[in-house]
């Protein structure tokens, strides 16, 4: 339940965000009602007929998607999921079917043992093993020497709470060869896996072809609505549409989620290798900021950053660091950083230390590193007089 206060302070957010003339990304959830149905509007014809009649339990626009992302990826077939979250389960579920082995090993950080209230368990019949807690995916000894068997590894990339961060691309080809050794299949959570190609050097279609079926989410780095595609074998994910129906995911119209995830892959996906590259010298400079405004404790992780994405760990409350950013938005119409959270059991967080993830996108090409390191001087000081 979301009581007054934190819609008020979800309010006073959204409106210093939306205010500043400078910010490392701009998002859509932080714009109204109007400019969104505006903006999905006036864009939809430049990646869908709008002639064309909206879809009914798919079809149409959705089909479009599914194929465009099938090929993206390689793969023979997609199927469009109202959320990530149902269709990891799906697919899980059904490679326990076929493995015989309900046993998914993934790591303890991953979204599934993190933010889906024990759903793998409680609604799909699944167990999970770790083969590593360290804040890294496994390694492939890691893998093949685990005393459990597995029917499925599940590998996150990147592997969001621990920091974004990415095997090379031997550890990875390595880690699926031992899976492999093991007759387990595996699965990627790739929600994020649009930002991960610069980091490996290799085209999303060989990425995912490690892999026997993948998941990509739309409304992470590519700005849409809402909405994923599980893609893999056609047997697969012929048998995923039919679960689908099962969960409650055979939605009756989802144009909207469809078209914005086309607008997001013609026009988000070409520049994420430049929100990539720009993310490395934003996170240098923040760790330049720190050291030179005197903070006695900081980390920057990982550094440089994997993806467009990455953590900054500072030795203060949430509280402390959640009023001082938005003050630093309203005061001067910089957002260097967004949320703050505190540390707790799992995160790998020391206690008394709070995190904030930073995302680099359009808005933040702009920002010269002097531009990020004057931000984090006039942070310091906000924090400084609140602390």
């Amino acid at each position: 339940m979301v009581t007054m206060d934190e819609q008020e302070r979800r309010r006073r957010r959204l409106t210093a965000w939306r205010a500043s003339r400078r910010t490392l990304a701009r998002v859509g959830p932080d714009g109204t009602l109007g400019e969104r149905l505006t903006a999905l509007a006036a864009d939809a014809p430049s990646v869908h007929d709008p002639e064309d009649w909206t879809d009914v339990y798919g079809g149409g626009v959705v089909a479009d998607l599914e194929r465009r992302v099938a090929g993206l990826l390689g793969m023979e077939a997609a199927a469009f999921f109202p959320t990530g979250t149902m269709a990891q389960q799906i697919a899980l579920r059904c490679w326990a079917g076929r493995t015989g082995d309900a046993t998914v090993a993934l790591h303890p950080l991953s979204h599934p043992e993190l933010h889906e209230g024990g759903a793998l368990g409680a609604v799909s019949g699944l167990r999970t093993v770790h083969p590593t807690s360290e804040p890294r995916l496994p390694g492939a000894g890691e893998v093949r020497e685990f005393p459990e068997p597995f029917g499925t590894l599940m590998l996150e990339l990147p592997l969001r709470d621990a920091g974004f961060v990415l095997p090379s691309w031997e550890e990875l080809t390595a880690v699926v060869e031992a899976a492999r050794e093991r007759d387990a299949v595996v699965h990627f959570d790739g929600a994020r896996l649009w930002e991960c190609a610069p980091h490996f050097g290799r085209e999303l279609s060989e990425i995912a072809a490690l892999a026997d079926s993948v998941y990509v989410s739309f409304y992470k780095s590519l700005d849409g609505l809402s909405g994923a595609v599980l893609a893999g074998p056609s047997t697969l994910v012929e048998e995923a549409r039919v679960w689908r129906h099962r969960y409650g995911g055979q939605l009756f119209q989802q144009y909207p989620a469809a078209l914005s995830a086309l607008l997001g892959l013609e026009r988000e996906l070409p520049r994420l290798p430049s929100y990539v590259a720009h993310a490395k010298v934003v996170a240098g400079a923040l760790a330049e900021g720190f050291a030179a405004a005197g903070v006695p404790w900081f980390r920057v992780r990982p550094e440089p950053p994997h993806t467009h994405q990455f953590q900054v760990w500072l030795p203060y409350g949430a509280d402390v660091l959640d009023e001082a950013s938005v003050r630093q938005a309203e005061e001067t119409g910089v957002t260097l950083f967004r949320r703050w959270f505190a540390g707790s059991a799992g995160t790998g967080l020391p206690p008394g230390v709070s995190c904030t993830e930073v995302t680099v996108a359009g808005a933040g090409l702009a920002w010269s590193a002097e531009d990020v390191r004057d931000a984090v001087r006039g942070f310091v000081e906000y924090v400084r007089g609140l602390a």
